[in-house]
């Protein structure tokens, strides 16, 4: 039986794109570096401080808890387990810290051991390693939240056996930031962003009978997923430009210019902060204390 021009036109036509999209153009196998996010734009254009900052980071703790659901492996878990060497990136990106090593401080240290260890006795006069630098702050936090399935929906529509769909997901991530005194051990700042992960699948399908007893099935679709740990990296540098923010604006730390403090992008993220929390008014003996530890981090 033949089979009518438009139905084998429409086979063609699917088939066609089906083996576009299960082979997507120019998608290269090369390595590149990481591609910026959102946040990394506003974090790399922020006003110069007064001076750099030595800050220490510790470590970075996944405090979520999630593992891949099946099928993935029970073993991988959720979110990147990297996340202190993303923090570290973007302090220094941020050109307002100078990060020190803290992480793998005992490799530091056996190095240095060696270093003296090789060096002849009359050459101990001209070889001297400098002292390691110490920090002003310690900036740590972890991943606290990690939610699946936050929101799911789709539509589609099917005339004749014939028609699109389409999926999404949203999950979320949420990341703390805080910033230490190691003078007094004060929590100087402290913030918590959140970034949505968001999941969409597209798909096309044909179901129909094109003769009494010859049923037609083809499908086609693609899906894309937001790269969990470019998400933890956006809600990393979105919690130090608010943590910049903030303690410039309470004092903790100073501005190269004062006057920049009124520039849209700063007062862009102190507004959607301002909006989140109530504002407590500083006591004239707290403004004391903060001009004084800000003099001190920022010299």
């Amino acid at each position: 039986m033949r089979h009518p021009p438009s139905t084998l036109l429409l086979c063609a036509l699917l088939l066609a794109s089906g083996c576009a999209t299960s082979r997507p153009a120019g998608v290269s196998s090369a390595a590149e570096v990481s591609p910026p996010t959102r946040s990394t734009r506003d974090l790399t254009s922020l006003p110069l401080p007064a001076g750099t900052i030595a800050v220490a980071v510790y470590g970075m703790r996944d405090q979520t808890g999630q593992y891949k659901p099946s099928p993935d492996s029970s073993f991988s878990t959720s979110v990147t387990q990297g996340a202190a060497s993303l923090l570290v990136t973007a302090l220094r990106d941020s050109r307002w810290f100078k990060p020190v090593e803290r992480e793998n401080l005992q490799d530091l240290l056996t190095e240095r051991k060696i270093v003296r260890a090789l060096e002849q006795p009359q050459d101990r006069a001209q070889v001297q390693l400098p002292p390691l630098r110490p920090a002003n702050l310690l900036i740590g936090g972890a991943i606290v939240a990690y939610e699946s399935n936050v929101r799911t929906g789709g539509f589609g529509v099917r005339y004749l056996g014939i028609g699109p769909s389409d999926l999404y997901r949203q999950d979320q991530v949420t990341v703390n930031l805080r910033a230490v005194d190691i003078r007094t051990g004060d929590v100087i700042q402290s913030v918590t962003t959140t970034k949505t992960i968001f999941s969409i699948q597209l798909d096309f399908g044909v179901f129909k009978y094109v003769s009494l007893r010859h049923l037609l099935e083809v499908e086609t679709g693609l899906s894309r997923n937001e790269p969990v740990q470019q998400c933890v990296r956006e809600a990393i540098e979105a919690g130090l430009i608010h943590l910049i923010a903030q303690g410039v604006q309470d004092g903790s730390w100073n501005l190269k210019n004062p006057a920049e403090l009124k520039q849209p992008l700063l007062q862009g993220y102190l507004s959607a902060y301002a909006g989140q929390t109530t504002d407590r008014p500083v006591e004239p003996a707290d403004q004391a204390a903060l001009r004084e530890n800000s003099h001190a981090l920022n010299h």
